[in-house]
């Protein structure tokens, strides 16, 4: 894809993660998985040409403006005195495509030009993303003065074109702890800055906290009145820049002398997952007050370490392929195709099934057969191999999306009722309990309905939804009372030209969609809305119908078969789907614990 930068890449950890830039047009060819991350290019982009004509000092002005660096000094460069004095570059930076510099007026020693493009997206100061989709229109005044063109009135704000962003940004992922403090929320950013300043800008943004609209929901343990001890420098002590090649890093906090070993390794979880996926290697030297932050890793702690707290796919290894065929559940083992005991094996009419990640309950939504007045879904519940009972019915029920510890089966009913069906482990009792989407639904750019899909993210801090065909990320809040809402909604994978019709989270900040059509019917979209990439579509045959996927395997049914994604070898740009022996025909679609 010539277009789109954003492409999945190798994790130190073996998970697959978007990286690159602006969420660019979709009208490109596919671009394979398995390209190299990119970093910003170290020099900045060079002062005003002498004589430099004003149609082109324009161009050159929106391309210094990427580079952040002294307040945009690089940009500041093409103005004037006076205008470089009183321009706010704070307001807001502004990601377009393919801006149109259109001359408006030209005559002697003044001109004045109007820069229009497509808005693909906002950064805020904290670095968070947002896509967007809209038509930009500034106007910008010139003079020439002392014998060279210079800007002389201009909006407030920055306006840069995507692929200058791409070469003054890179995205990296800040983790914070969810509630249960068993897993690492991930929390994208887009920071400028050279290699030999990373760790310290990034570990000064994890202090800083969380985004906003998470901040609710996930605590931070290198919040104040944690601070960082002097200078961050190699764990060898060896010279050379932090964070360039090899030597580790060490890093003296104070203010840590409260927190318990559970805490100090969290503590470290957030420290390392983030330095560790942002390419700066360890070991990991962490202090508190120039003592060991834990005894156990004095020497320097490493991702295995933490490994834990990764909010990878459980149980999916243990739990395996299962799929719906012709309205039954069947499990996809080597030796072929088994139909598991109990109801969920037994029935011939389900529409679409969920599996808790620990494969112990089965949520699914089955057809009742009954006239059209009247509804013609239930939602059934059960252990696995076991009896199912309905607990709720609906004209239409959503795809079950369980939470990671088997707690709640999430659905829709009738497109505009989010439920959740709550499993008690020690009765075996289920209770139906609304979630409240009053703040999903109000509000202008909110979503509409119906929703026809949701997944519950791994870490429980999210919700990925697809509301009257578009894509949206919220968050899930719960509430003082124990009730559950969902807020902030946010949305990806802006400007499709196709209705999204089925999505499934790959990693904690990365989301496979499937959309009508024939063009690109398989993409990636990272949770901020900045990297939508096309998925090959070797060997579908679209319409695709429904995806299913964690960080190491993605599947997809359409029009004749259940497929795999061949991603054994990331860094190969040959990718392809591939038919899953015993699931062929267009009744059939993958199901993975989720």
């Amino acid at each position: 894809m010539t277009k789109a930068r954003g492409v999945f890449a190798a994790a130190l950890a073996g998970l697959l993660i978007l990286t690159g830039c602006a969420s660019l047009p979709e009208s490109s060819a596919p671009q394979a998985l398995g390209t190299i991350n990119r970093a910003p290019t170290s020099a900045g982009p060079p002062p005003p040409a002498q004589g430099r004509d004003p149609d082109l000092l324009v161009g050159d002005f929106l391309t210094a403006s990427a580079d952040p660096a002294n307040r945009h000094g690089a940009a500041r460069l093409y103005l004037s005195t006076e205008a470089a004095g009183e321009w706010n570059d704070e307001v807001s930076i502004t990601i377009v495509d393919r801006p149109d510099i259109l001359r408006e007026s030209r005559s002697g020693d003044k001109a004045s030009y109007v820069i229009r493009a497509r808005k693909v997206g906002e950064l805020g100061s904290d670095g968070g993303y947002r896509a967007v989709d809209g038509i930009l229109e500034n106007k910008i005044e010139m003079s020439k003065l002392e014998g060279e063109w210079r800007i002389t009135d201009l909006p407030d704000g920055v306006v840069t074109d995507a692929n200058s962003f791409d070469k003054s940004y890179r995205r990296y992922v800040l983790n914070y702890v969810e509630p249960g403090n068993s897993a690492l929320v991930p929390d994208p950013r887009w920071v400028s800055a050279s290699r030999g300043e990373l760790t310290e800008r990034l570990i000064g943004l994890l202090s800083a906290g969380p985004q906003a609209a998470i901040a609710p929901v996930v605590r931070n343990e290198l919040a104040p009145p944690v601070a960082v001890n002097g200078p961050i420098t190699k764990a060898d002590n060896e010279p050379g820049e932090v964070g360039v090649g090899i030597g580790g890093v060490r890093i003296d906090f104070s203010g840590v002398g409260n927190l318990g070993q559970r805490e100090r390794e969290l503590f470290a979880a957030q420290v390392v997952m983030t330095l560790a996926g942002a390419d700066i290697l360890g070991p990991y030297v962490l202090l508190a007050d120039g003592k060991p932050l834990d005894e156990r890793y004095a020497d320097g702690w490493s991702v295995a370490d933490v490994d834990q707290y990764s909010a990878s796919a459980p149980g999916q290894s243990r739990v395996g392929l299962h799929a719906l065929r012709n309205g039954t559940l069947v499990q996809v083992t080597p030796d072929g195709i088994v139909t598991p005991s109990g109801s969920f094996g037994e029935a011939t009419n389900l529409q679409s099934v969920g599996i808790s990640a620990d494969g112990q309950f089965v949520a699914a939504v089955a057809d009742t057969g009954r006239p059209e007045s009247e509804p013609g879904r239930t939602l059934l519940i059960g252990n696995y191999g076991a009896k199912a009972f309905g607990v709720a019915e609906g004209m239409s029920i959503a795809r079950p999306s369980w939470t990671a510890d088997g707690g709640a089966a999430w659905t829709v009913i009738d497109g505009e009722r989010v439920i959740r069906a709550v499993t008690d482990r020690a009765t075996g009792n289920v209770s139906v309990e609304p979630v409240d989407t009053t703040a999903l639904l109000e509000g202008t750019g909110a979503p509409r309905t119906p929703i026809s899909e949701i997944a519950v993210s791994r870490t429980g801090v999210r919700a990925a939804l697809i509301a009257d065909g578009k894509v949206y990320v919220a968050v899930v809040e719960r509430r003082p009372d124990g009730k559950y809402a969902l807020t902030s909604p946010v949305p990806v994978a802006v400007g499709l030209s196709t209705r999204a019709v089925s999505l499934s989270w790959v990693t904690g900040d990365t989301l496979m969609v499937a959309r009508e059509g024939n063009v690109d019917p398989v993409l990636t979209v990272s949770i901020d809305g900045s990297q939508l990439t096309p998925v090959t579509p070797q060997n579908l045959t679209p319409p695709v119908r429904v995806v299913t996927a964690t960080p190491t395997t993605q599947y997809v049914a359409d029009s004749r078969a259940v497929l795999q994604l061949q991603t054994a070898d990331p860094a190969r740009n040959d990718r392809f789907w591939r038919e899953v022996p015993g699931l062929t025909g267009d009744n059939v679609v993958p199901v993975l614990p989720n």
